[in-house]
């Protein structure tokens, strides 16, 4: 299942930037897409081989880590179940875990806090099962996400990130350190409080290093919060590049970009490559603030 990848590299047009590239992560897979492609990649390759055949994790009610999950248990042959936190609600994302075959645990978010609790509570009564942190935040999962240093120019100078849990972001380090590259990680916190995205960072990877930068006013009031500039660069970026962009994840991102640009932060003719994580069924969820 993890062997076709469909990744390329596209150039984008920019006033201030003459060597603006994406990596198009996004179309690995339209609900494994991105990050979650590469995170779940070695996830379900341990599972697999302590014969494992169920698949426990975590997530909001618009996660498409749950849906990547799903997607990946129904095609593989494995069952999986979800403790979503909050009340029980239907949207587009959980129609999709459950014609997946998903299983959904609505849980209070008090509850919700000790995962681990949830889970060992939850697997006394299921045979087989496999833990998954939310967002899929592991080694494995880290290891995943740095085989992207790969499949991009050794002589980028600036690779930027969006970054949740920091899991991305920590294997992506761990792909610069291990390639001796001298290409600088920008990363985009989409928490307020960023700076905490070093220390989850550094359960995977040394973040005692240069190269290593956090951008952390780009949050636009916190994790799933926009405001209306970043709501009309959306319109405006994907109606100019004809890209489409998550506000939760990559817009706070290519906005970083953009705004930097301005700012003269970039050499001139640097190579800049933003990372397309992916996850853009995350549109749904704020398709009302979106739509004129």
């Amino acid at each position: 299942m993890f062997t076709d990848l469909h990744s390329p590299l596209q150039q984008l047009k920019h006033d201030a930037l003459t060597q603006l590239w994406v990596k198009r992560d996004d179309l690995i897979d339209p609900y494994i897409s991105g990050n979650k492609w590469r995170k779940l990649k070695y996830i379900l390759q341990d599972a697999t081989a302590k014969k494992k055949k169920h698949l426990v994790t975590f997530g909001g009610a618009y996660s498409n880590h749950l849906v990547a999950t799903a997607s990946a248990a129904a095609r593989s042959g494995l069952k999986a179940t979800a403790f979503v936190r909050g009340e029980k609600v239907n949207n587009e994302m959980l129609v999709l875990c459950a014609l997946y075959g998903m299983e959904l645990i609505f849980t209070d978010r008090e509850t919700y806090k000790d995962k681990v609790a949830c889970y060992t509570d939850y697997s006394a009564a299921h045979q087989d099962t496999y833990f998954i942190d939310e967002g899929g935040a592991s080694a494995e999962a880290a290891l995943g996400c740095a085989e992207i240093i790969t499949e991009i120019p050794q002589d980028t100078a600036h690779l930027f990130c969006a970054a949740g849990t920091g899991t991305t972001a920590a294997g992506l380090l761990q792909g610069i350190q291990k390639a001796g590259l001298k290409t600088r990680l920008h990363v985009i916190p989409v928490l307020k409080g960023g700076e905490f995205i070093r220390e989850e960072m550094s359960s995977y990877v040394s973040t005692a290093d240069e190269r290593l930068i956090l951008h952390t006013d780009y949050h636009f009031g916190g994790y799933a919060k926009t405001k209306p500039d970043l709501l009309d660069f959306i319109r405006t970026f994907t109606a100019q590049h004809g890209l489409l962009t998550d506000p939760v994840y990559t817009a706070k991102m290519f906005f970083a970009i953009d705004d930097l640009a301005l700012k003269n932060y970039f050499g001139k003719d640097e190579k800049i490559v933003a990372l397309h994580t992916g996850g853009l069924l995350g549109i749904m969820g704020m398709k009302d603030k979106l739509v004129l």
